[in-house]
C-alpha cells in the first residue's frame, strides 16, 4: 500500500475537493478482499486485499482517492444524515417488502447518487475504478447506468431495459430521492431477486456508518412518525443500529433494546420540556460583600490594607462588610420528581398504541434527567392488591422509561405507603391519571399535605376530577390540567406543565 506520507497528501485533497468534512482519518484493513469500502460511525474503511489487486491495473493513487471519495460523498451528500438513510429505507421497503433486498436498493442507490455527485464536481478517478472493477449482474447494470449518465465508457453491457429506466431518474435532486428510490427498487428489483446474497462490492453503507448522534437523531424523527412505523423499522435494522463497536449504540447480542420502550424514549426526547430551578439556599459561610468606613470599636480583622493604604485611621481606612453566600440546591438547584402513572384497564396499553399518558409521563422525565436530576416512577394499578411498579431514584434512563411504559390493567387504587417511601427532601410530584381512583379522597388528603410542587393531568372529564378540583383549590401547591381529548395530552405537556415548571 501507500507510504503514509502519500495517502495523507491524497486524504487532504479528497478533503478539499468535499470543503473539508469533519471525518476521522480513513484507515487500511484486513477485510477479506472482497468489499472495497465499509465505514464505521463515520470512519472510512478501506479493504486492503481490494486496494491491491485493483492496483494491478490501476495505481495504487487512482484506487486510494477513487474509494475515499466514494466514502466520503456519502457523508457529505447522500444519504448525508441517518434520518435521510430511515426515510429512504422506508420507501424502498415498501416497494421490495424484503428488509434484506431493500437495504441493499438503498445502498446501491446512494453509490449511484455520491458518485454521480463525485463525477460532476469533476477530478475523481472513480470511472476507471469502475471500468476495471469485477462486477455481477447488478453491479453491470449499474455500470452501463454510468456509462449513460456520465459520458463515458466503462465497458458494460447490462440489460437495456433496466437500464433505460434508470437512465431517467434525476439522482441528484435531493427533494425527490424517497420518490426515486422507489422507482429505483422498482427497476433493479428483478436482478436484486436474482444476485441473492451478493455484496455489494464498494460496500453496504447502512446504519452501522453513522455515529450515535446521528442515530439518535433519526430516531427522534423515527418516533414522530408513530409506534407502527418505527417498530417495523427497528425489528429490519435494530440488530444493526445497537450492535457492539463503533458505529452502533453498543449493546451488543443478548442485551437487545425494548423497541416500544425506545419508541417512548426518542418520542419524549422531541419535546423537550425545561425545568423551574429550584431558589438558591443560604450557604452559612459570609463572604466579603462591600467596603464601608472604620471607625473605633470595630474589629480590624476585617481591615482592607489595600484600600486603606496600611493605615488604620477612623472615617478613612476601609473594612468589609460581609454578606451570607448562597449555594444551589440538591443537583445544582434542579428537583428531583417521582413520576405516578395510572395504567388501569381504563388506560390504553402502551404497546398496543400510542398512549399519550406514558407520552407526558415520558416527557417529564426526560426533562428531569436533562437537568441532571434523578427520576423515581410510581405505576400503579391495583395498588393494594400488587398492582404497581415501583423504581427508586434513579438516572438510568432505560429503567426510568422502561417503569414507565409498564401496563398492568387492573383496577386503579394507590398504596400511599409506598409512594411516600419515595419521598425524600420534597421531590417534585407528577401524576396522570384518568381519575377514576377507588381511594381518591385519601390521595387528595396526601397530595394537600405535601409540601412538595404536584402537577396534575387528567383525562376526560368525570364526577371524580370535579371533587378532586374541588378539594384542591385552595393549595398554592398543586396544578390540575385537565385534557378533554387524548391528543390534548401532548399540548398539556408542552404549555402548560411547561408554565409550571420552568
Amino acid at each position: 500500500m501507500l507510504p503514509r506520507e502519500r495517502f495523507l497528501r491524497i486524504w487532504a485533497s479528497v478533503r478539499k475537493r468535499h470543503l473539508f468534512p469533519e471525518l476521522p482519518l480513513p484507515e487500511v484493513v484486513d477485510g477479506g478482499g472482497k468489499v472495497a469500502i465499509e465505514m464505521k460511525g463515520k470512519q472510512i474503511r478501506m479493504d486492503r486485499g481490494f486496494c491491491e489487486r485493483m492496483a494491478e491495473k490501476l495505481t495504487e493513487e487512482e484506487v486510494v482517492e477513487a474509494l475515499l471519495d466514494h466514502g466520503t460523498a456519502h457523508h457529505t451528500y447522500c444519504p448525508w444524515d441517518f434520518s435521510t438513510y430511515l426515510k429512504l429505507y422506508a420507501q424502498a421497503k415498501g416497494v421490495l417488502k424484503d428488509p434484506k433486498m431493500a437495504k441493499r436498493a438503498v445502498g446501491y442507490f446512494t453509490d449511484v447518487v455520491a458518485d454521480t455527485y463525485c463525477v460532476q464536481r469533476g477530478s475523481t478517478s472513480l470511472p476507471l475504478l469502475y471500468r476495471h472493477m469485477e462486477r455481477g449482474d447488478v453491479e453491470e447494470a449499474l455500470a452501463s447506468l454510468y456509462q449513460e449518465i456520465w459520458g463515458v465508457n466503462l465497458e458494460a453491457s447490462g440489460p437495456l431495459d433496466v437500464v433505460r429506466r434508470l437512465s431517467r431518474i434525476p439522482y441528484l435532486d435531493r427533494w425527490k430521492w424517497e420518490e426515486n428510490v422507489k422507482r429505483f427498487a422498482r427497476a433493479l428489483k428483478p436482478l436484486l431477486e436474482e444476485a441473492g446474497d451478493e455484496e455489494n462490492p464498494m460496500g453496504e453503507h447502512g446504519p452501522s456508518g453513522f455515529s450515535s448522534e446521528d442515530i439518535g437523531q433519526g430516531l427522534r424523527m423515527l418516533a414522530a412518525q408513530g409506534l407502527e412505523a418505527f417498530r417495523e423499522i427497528m425489528e429490519d435494522l435494530g440488530h444493526e443500529l445497537f450492535a457492539t463497536g463503533e458505529g452502533g449504540m453498543g449493546r451488543g447480542a443478548g442485551n437487545l433494546v425494548d423497541i416500544d420502550v425506545l419508541f417512548y424514549m426518542k418520542l419524549a426526547e422531541n419535546y423537550a420540556l425545561p425545568v423551574q430551578k429550584m431558589p438558591m439556599e443560604k450557604s452559612g459561610a459570609l463572604y466579603p460583600h462591600s467596603h464601608s468606613p472604620w471607625e473605633v470599636g470595630k474589629p480590624i480583622k476585617d481591615l482592607d490594607i489595600w484600600t486603606s493604604f496600611g493605615k488604620l485611621l477612623p472615617g478613612i481606612s476601609q473594612i468589609w462588610e460581609r454578606r451570607e453566600g448562597e449555594v444551589f440546591g440538591i443537583l445544582e438547584g434542579t428537583p428531583d420528581c417521582i413520576v405516578v402513572i395510572d395504567s388501569s384497564g381504563s388506560m390504553t396499553d402502551p404497546r398496543k398504541r400510542l398512549s399519550y399518558a406514558v407520552l407526558g409521563a415520558a416527557c417529564a422525565a426526560d426533562a428531569y434527567l436533562r437537568n441532571s436530576s434523578q427520576v423515581a416512577v410510581y405505576n400503579f394499578s391495583d395498588a393494594l392488591r400488587g398492582g404497581m411498579e415501583v423504581l427508586p431514584f434513579t438516572s438510568e434512563r432505560e429503567a426510568v422509561y422502561r417503569a414507565i411504559c409498564r401496563y398492568f390493567g387492573g383496577g386503579t387504587a394507590l398504596d400511599l405507603k409506598a409512594l411516600e417511601s419515595l419521598r425524600v427532601d420534597d421531590p417534585d410530584i407528577f401524576l396522570i391519571t384518568d381519575m377514576q381512583i377507588t381511594n381518591l379522597r385519601r390521595v387528595v388528603d396526601y397530595l394537600r399535605g405535601v409540601r412538595s410542587r404536584v402537577t396534575v393531568v387528567h383525562i376526560g372529564e368525570n364526577r371524580h376530577v370535579q371533587e378532586f378540583r374541588d378539594k384542591i383549590e385552595d393549595s398554592g401547591h398543586i396544578s390540575v390540567y385537565p385534557v378533554e381529548r387524548q391528543e390534548d395530552i401532548p399540548k398539556i405537556v408542552l404549555g402548560k406543565v411547561r408554565e409550571y415548571l420552568r
